[in-house]
């Protein structure tokens, strides 16, 4: 079991690897689309993603949030950013078939779930491969770990961690992360 401790230690060393704050024209491009490397794990990721929440909006329509992660895929783009609860769900539903017809493989999938334990995590994340329509997310990440004792939860026994590590053991999940977006003594 990853304990708390060596999970942060991984993760900071994803960012200082990552190369945050280093200038993008030492990226790779594609399509003029500049890419970087997603930390220690050789995936090559465009600097700019598409983000799932506005494209769930009832304001814009589903055929056109799927023109937009399509057109984007079509011109390099290939970082999708979601989560499982962006508008519903609906969000998630629209990117699953903005990635049908062999679009899938252009991308590199990321989706969050707010669950802290294993059951809550377990579920949500499985209801995001359903909406995505895909058999593997590349990058599932805790999401809003924002108060003092969301980490703690989240590595507790029968916490998150363990719902996701099976995931990842299954194929279901390539790599794991997480979002914070208040306090740096949190993180």
């Amino acid at each position: 079991m990853t304990t708390r401790r060596e999970f942060l230690e991984l993760t900071a060393a994803t960012v200082v690897t990552a190369g945050i704050g280093q200038p993008t024209w030492s990226a790779e491009t594609t399509n003029s689309v500049p890419y970087r490397t997603l930390g220690r794990t050789g995936e090559k990721v465009s600097v700019v993603g598409i983000g799932g929440y506005h494209l769930g909006k009832p304001n814009v329509g589903s055929e056109e949030s799927i023109r937009i992660i399509r057109s984007a895929l079509d011109e390099g783009v290939n970082f999708l950013d979601n989560c499982w609860d962006y508008n519903n769900g609906e969000s998630e539903i629209r990117m699953g078939k903005a990635l049908r017809d062999g679009y899938r493989n252009k991308a590199f999938l990321m989706t969050k779930v707010d669950g802290r334990d294993k059951p809550t995590a377990t579920r949500q994340l499985n209801e995001s491969l359903k909406r995505l329509e895909t058999d593997r997310i590349d990058l599932l990440q805790f999401h809003e770990i924002i108060r003092e004792s969301d980490a703690d939860r989240v590595f507790a026994t029968g916490g998150a961690l363990e719902a996701v590590l099976q995931a990842q053991k299954a194929g279901k999940v390539r790599y794991i992360g997480f979002t914070g977006h208040k306090s740096p003594e949190i993180i």
